[in-house]
């Protein structure tokens, strides 16, 4: 399969007159063919043209996993307006930053998802919402279109209007405007957590996106004729490049759900004969652990994970994948580098090794100097080729301090390579750590704990957790004369910022001088994380990349 650097809506229309018919998407209550696909973002791209969007406008998309989303994103995609996807588990302030940062100019949401009121939740980000569009916090969002049955705010249009609305447009205009797109245009807008206090907008292209998921649909052997099942959630790029772009681009029917079910996802890969799945390692931990789990009801002979040796171990040989891939990458590179092939040795894929594809290149360098390692020593991971990025939505800055001054892309992740050429990631040079496949910035909780009215200091780092890879850890500093206890703090972070990042474990101290600082009085994360281990009782086990 040679790689075709081409468009989200040129891939859509070859997809589905060659398989029109066959199943493009399983979820609860759906089962749409690449037919119904094709047929509901043309729909999607009709309404967003009618109702003003043009070529380069920003779409914001804040749904769970579903054939709405998949089709929503491929009819802005179709019109050459470019997809922001906003993560489900957002609070307030985090919604705000990001519809706000990214220039969102219409926003596509449903009513409630898993029990969480999308509708107040965008009132209380934009007032506006409740009356009359734009307002004051998020002057460039125009419209938000409601998807639900709930009631609709008063400044929203509801979902079937919309769609209503977009009859008029004929089938020549859109046709022109899917012809106007190219594949250096950006498709998506991807927020990924940072150094900073709140998440950047990575700019991918359609070619980046596309590219990547063909040469990953190569390494991973995906057929036409492929169930894919895949839990990633699509407002990440491992769900939408990984996941829907591969289906996409091969014909394969992707299966997914709302939310992690493990009961749910054994029934689903057993009743739907999956061939393939993805995930990190958390996930394959809970489908092993279920009381639930038996590997003869499975009928898995591959897919990728993001997971560490022993859980690779024990997806071959207790799940019994013969040909699962292991996979390493980042938002910033669309998101894969580096892919073991579905027919490697397994030795290898079990401990990581894989090349990088076929126009992009990898190498270890100094992570100061930027200076190529020599044979055999350990460097930061760097890339250069197809799927890097084409920046941070106006954050120049930000954007300047990702590449090195010969323009490779520096993914902060420390990596060796063996004598073939392969790279395998080994640990993190940046302080993120990841929970349950979510990257967390310990900057961002920290900030959330430093509004706090009495904390005078907090500093977090990511624990060992068996289930989750890591979790949350913090210390806090209060101020003199004050007093708060470790639950309220915890219950304010639950208050102010995404589940994944509220802290586990909490912890209040008098000073950080005994943990270890650096000469420029700054707290040293790496002891401050053997110090949390040996408080809390923590296993010190190394997360999986």
């Amino acid at each position: 399969m040679p790689l075709d650097p081409t468009t989200a809506a040129a891939t859509l229309r070859t997809t589905a007159s060659q398989f029109g018919t066959q199943d493009a998407y399983v979820g609860p209550g759906e089962r749409l063919s690449w037919n119904d696909i094709a047929a509901g973002a043309r729909r999607t791209a009709a309404a967003l043209h009618a109702a003003g969007v043009q070529h380069g406008d920003h779409v914001g998309v804040l749904m769970g996993n579903s054939g709405a989303w998949i089709q929503t994103f491929l009819g802005i995609a179709s019109i050459g307006a470019v997809t922001v996807p906003v993560n489900t588990r957002f609070k307030t302030e985090e919604l705000r930053f990001c519809l706000k940062q990214a220039d969102v100019r219409l926003l596509i949401f449903t009513d409630e998802f898993l029990g969480i009121d999308f509708r107040e939740l965008l009132q209380s980000a934009e007032p506006a919402a409740a009356s009359t569009l734009p307002g004051a916090e998020l002057p460039e969002l125009r419209q938000a279109v409601m998807i639900g049955r709930g009631a609709l705010p008063a400044g929203c249009r509801a979902y079937a209007d919309f769609i209503t609305a977009g009859e008029s447009v004929e089938p020549d205009a859109l046709d022109t405007l899917a012809e106007a797109v190219k594949a250096d245009d950006v498709l998506l807008i991807q927020y990924t957590s940072g150094t900073t206090s709140f998440p950047k907008g990575v700019m991918l292209s359609h070619a980046n996106m596309l590219l990547d998921a063909q040469a990953a649909a190569k390494r991973m052997g995906v057929r036409a004729d492929d169930r894919y099942f895949s839990i990633r959630p699509f407002f990440h790029v491992a769900g939408s490049t990984l996941s829907v772009l591969v289906s996409l681009s091969t014909g394969c029917c992707l299966l997914s759900l709302p939310k992690f079910d493990v009961a749910e996802n054994l029934a689903i890969l057993d009743r739907e004969r999956c061939s393939l799945i993805s995930g990190n390692d958390t996930i394959f931990l809970m489908l092993m652990g279920h009381p639930g789990f038996d590997a003869s009801k499975l009928h898995l002979r591959g897919g990728w994970a993001a997971a560490g040796p022993e859980v690779m171990e024990q997806i071959h040989s207790r799940m019994r994948v013969p040909g699962l891939c292991n996979a390493y990458g980042q938002s910033e590179a669309a998101p894969n580098v580096l892919l073991s092939s579905f027919d490697d040795p397994l030795p290898l894929r079990i401990n990581g090794f894989g090349f990088p594809h076929p126009g992009t290149e990898v190498r270890l360098a100094d992570p100061d100097t930027d200076r190529p390692k020599p044979a055999g020593e350990h460097g930061e991971i760097q890339v250069r080729g197809w799927n890097v990025m084409r920046g941070y939505y106006k954050m120049p800055e930000a954007t300047a301090k990702a590449f090195s001054q010969d323009g490779w892309l520096k993914t902060g992740d420390l990596g060796e390579m063996n004598s073939e050429g392969r790279v395998r990631m080994v640990s993190r040079l940046k302080d993120m750590y990841r929970v349950g496949g979510e990257n967390v910035a310990p900057s961002e909780v920290e900030e959330v704990l430093h509004a706090h009215p009495a904390v005078r200091q907090a500093q977090v780092i990511g624990v060992p957790d068996a289930r989750l890879g890591e979790v949350t850890g913090a210390f806090v500093l209060l101020k003199e004369g004050e007093e708060v206890s470790r639950e309220a703090l915890v219950e304010w972070c639950k208050e102010r910022a995404a589940n994944f990042k509220v802290p586990r474990y909490l912890e209040i101290v008098e000073t950080f001088e005994n943990i270890g600082m650096t000469g420029s009085s700054k707290v040293q994360k790496n002891k401050l994380r053997e110090h949390a281990i040996q408080l809390w009782n923590l296993a010190p086990t190394k997360a999986a990349p």
